[in-house]
């Protein structure tokens, strides 16, 4: 299988967004949000290979929205969620499909955003919240590669990559995202709001039609 290879080092592709002017709070719904058009790319690996249950995943995705609603006020057991999603979560070296990468960095957001919610608001280097915008990020920029080494293209440059209407999509998604998160109330409308404006063309990250 083809290695993991992504333009994500080079600077001038990264998303650098502002996370230090967010809220704990917005910083989650933020990264709940980004979860949300990842997470049809697990399903689609889960159902393809037979492995992981994309059930548990969305349900902890749920019990996050459901938190952020400060009306409900349930309590989640980090821990005990963290150790259920290290089962769900696929080995590469055992699967040989590209579908293995989007869906192992779908694990890999989920645990920082259970991480980011442990810290509660601590975390001043921002590591949790830049992961999820990163690993998102990643998924698309390998996906592209793909289907331009598919497309016949043998000397990809970073540029062709940067270019290409699904990363110039996420960054604008992530960036749309932000600027709504950072002047949004703490309020479950805010929420609804978020989640309807990544969903709206219906596509997961890597144009993915969700079921």
């Amino acid at each position: 299988m083809a290695q993991y290879s992504y333009f994500n080092e080079n600077n001038n592709l990264a998303i650098h967004l502002p996370f230090a002017k967010l809220s704990h709070w917005q910083q989650i719904a933020f990264a709940s949000a980004l979860l949300e058009r990842m997470l049809p790319n697990y399903q689609m690996f889960s159902e393809a290979s037979e492995f992981g249950s994309y059930a548990l995943l969305r349900n902890q995705l749920d019990l996050i929205w459901q938190w952020l609603d400060k009306n409900n006020k349930i309590k989640i057991n980090i821990n005990a969620q963290l150790n259920k999603l290290e089962e769900q979560t696929p080995d590469p070296e055992v699967f040989d499909s590209f579908g293995v990468f989007p869906a192992l960095d779908v694990c890999m957001a989920m645990m920082s955003l259970l991480q980011l919610m442990q810290t509660n608001g601590t975390d001043k280097d921002h590591e949790y919240i830049n992961s999820i915008s990163r690993l998102s990020q990643n998924s698309v920029n390998y996906y592209v590669e793909l289907l331009l080494i598919d497309e016949g293209n043998e000397n990809i440059q970073a540029a062709n990559v940067d270019e290409h209407p699904l990363t110039v999509w996420e960054k604008e998604t992530q960036n749309e995202l932000f600027d709504f998160i950072s002047f949004a109330a703490e309020t479950k409308r805010s929420c609804q709001l978020a989640k309807n404006m990544v969903l709206s063309e219906g596509l997961s990250n890597l144009g993915i039609a969700i079921e």
